[in-house]
């Protein structure tokens, strides 16, 4: 059985007081869904692991995507099987064994709109989507009449479609995904860290012999032996690899892709939607008690950290999507907005929304492993395949990935607690529906997030504006799930930031105070952060205001970083 997965204060202290003394099998470096999934694939096959984040786990691209476990039926179009093939296997493995507790069924509605040609041959191709990837955990699609797909949602305008096709996939919160990751790699023994920087390599020779790693918190750098370390920092891959001082074998293309998020009531719909645009397809997926309406797909060479979304992006998603609905969105209907960028690989098409979504794997130097591109959906693939070239740098037998057969933490007991819900939330006098909202983000971890609440019945209750939230779920985040500052609990532990309309700020001191002992905190530093996060989503708000990228990345960027604040007390 795995230990514990805990990525507490404690556990953290300890992790850096082992540094001085621990020579490591293999480094990670990026604490994303792909470097989450490295650590784990590696820490499972024996090997001793310590994963670096230099900001918060899921806090670049995987926190930012549009929260989809699919096969892509784009893909399909493209031609490319193997890769429609194989994430439908991993959404497959992630709905029936590995991630039942976070991973789920979402509908989508495929409106027709041209009268002979499109049914048969959306319906051939959604025929190929059922029948790749092995066994089935969601049904197979159904071909509608125009009235049978109005039925399942009537926000559809009358002249938007000519019939349907209805179809499933699944979908997750990314970054309560990828944390869980990261923590199931931590009971397995990885060494697991966030504020931890990467700010320079050890080498001997033209050989990579481990890093230089900062703690972001405390200001102190230490210096980790390892035979191999593999980049796995997304968007960032170009850097790292330069910082390496070698050349990298293949350039990483950063895609903004930007994400609006409206009320459940906006849209009159019992499904999701996905519409054809002129470039690629735009998604209306169910979200809670929002929807999320996505992406774009643009260049971005602007600052990598402060992916910013422009007025420019949101006219187009609404511009698109009203397009289809009988009551138009406006602005004033929009709670929350997020941007991310998609590490694409590098080729010769001008168009990202043509770029490949395949990964690579290279070597480019000695005890160096880069890995970039691919999906989210496709991240245990990807590990695998980082640490089956990272084996020739170990110097010792490396057995073959065994993550197609570990459950992530929570999923074990998930289904026994879902029949239990109801007599869970009676003992703590918590609602059912709240309790089922719990087991579907922390799975069979629920009952030790609800004991939190046992000597303060009041971290049972909502926190302020952030109504479907209960205390305890921020102070779990503080105590077991490695959040450090508000911007880790309100944007990623939960996602408060988008789905409020205040974006938070109402719930910030309220989480703050909770978080307070737990973290280490004083008034000062309580006030340091309510105002800092305060700062960022004006900040985001008014780069949403900004007609281009330029002038949106100037605001977002002039917004305080809790990280950078903290260094700085630090050395002071």
């Amino acid at each position: 059985m795995p230990g514990s997965a805990s990525l507490g204060p404690q556990q953290r202290a300890q992790a850096w007081e082992s540094l001085a003394d621990s020579e490591f099998d293999l480094v990670v470096v990026g604490g994303g869904v792909t470097g989450s999934g490295v650590a784990l694939d590696a820490a499972t096959r024996g090997l001793k692991v310590l994963l670096l984040e230099a900001r918060d786990f899921a806090s670049g691209t995987s926190s930012r995507s549009s929260k989809l476990f699919h096969g892509g039926l784009r893909y399909l179009e493209q031609m490319n099987f193997g890769l429609v093939r194989e994430a439908l296997r991993e959404r497959e493995l992630m709905l029936s064994r590995i991630a039942p507790h976070l991973v789920k069924p979402v509908s989508f509605l495929y409106p027709l709109t041209h009268r002979f040609w499109e049914r048969p041959y959306v319906g051939a191709g959604l025929t190929l989507y059922d029948t790749m990837g092995g066994a089935r955990s969601v049904p197979h699609h159904k071909h509608l009449t125009k009235h049978g797909a109005r039925k399942l949602c009537p926000a559809l305008k009358n002249d938007a479609l000519i019939g349907a096709v209805y179809y499933y996939d699944a979908q997750a919160d990314d970054a309560r995904h990828t944390l869980t990751v990261a923590r199931t790699a931590a009971a397995y023994g990885a060494t697991v860290l966030n504020s931890a920087e990467v700010v320079g390599f050890m080498r001997a020779g033209e050989r990579v012999v481990g890093v230089q790693v900062r703690d972001v918190e405390g200001g102190a750098t230490y210096s980790v032996q390892a035979p191999v370390v593999v980049n796995a920092t997304g968007v960032w891959t170009d850097e790292l690899q330069t910082m390496a001082g070698g050349r990298g074998r293949f350039n990483v293309r950063a895609s903004k892709g930007v994400h609006i998020v409206v009320p459940r009531d906006r849209i009159n719909s019992e499904t999701g939607l996905i519409l054809r645009t002129e470039k690629s397809v735009l998604f209306v997926i169910p979200w809670t008690t929002h929807w999320i309406v996505g992406t774009t797909d643009t260049d971005w060479h602007l600052d990598l950290a402060h992916p910013a979304a422009s007025r420019a992006d949101i006219d187009y998603l609404l511009e698109h999507v009203n397009a289809a609905l009988s009551v138009p969105l406006t602005h004033d209907d929009i709670q929350g907005v997020y941007a991310g960028l998609r590490p694409l690989l590098s080729g010769e098409e001008d168009s990202t929304s043509q770029l490949s979504r395949e990964h690579a794997v290279a070597r480019p130097q000695p005890g160096l492993v880069s890995i970039a591109g691919g999906k989210y959906t496709t991240y245990r693939v990807m590990a695998a395949d980082a640490v089956d070239l990272a084996a020739g740098d170990i110097g010792k037998h490396v057995p073959p990935s065994t993550t197609e057969h570990i459950p992530l933490v929570g999923a074990e007991g998930y289904h026994a607690l879902v029949n239990q819900a109801a007599a869970l939330g009676s003992r703590h006098g918590v609602p059912t529906w709240q309790v089922e909202r719990l087991l579907d983000r922390y799975g069979s971890l629920t009952p030790d997030v609800l004991a939190l609440g046992t000597d303060d019945p009041a971290l049972l209750k909502p926190v302020g504006e952030a109504q479907e939230y209960l205390g305890v779920e921020f102070l779990y985040g503080a105590q077991h799930e490695g959040g450090l500052h508000l911007d880790d609990l309100l944007a990623r532990r939960t996602r408060v930031s988008i789905e409020t309309p205040d974006r938070g700020v109402g719930a910030a001191e309220q989480v703050a105070r909770i978080v307070a002992p737990t973290l280490g905190w004083d008034d000062e530093r309580v006030a340091t952060e309510v105002a800092a996060y305060t700062a960022r989503v004006e900040a985001e708000r008014e780069s949403q205001e900004q007609a281009d990228d330029l002038a949106a990345d100037a605001k977002r960027v002039a917004a305080p970083d809790t990280r950078e604040l903290a260094v700085g007390r630090a050395l002071a």
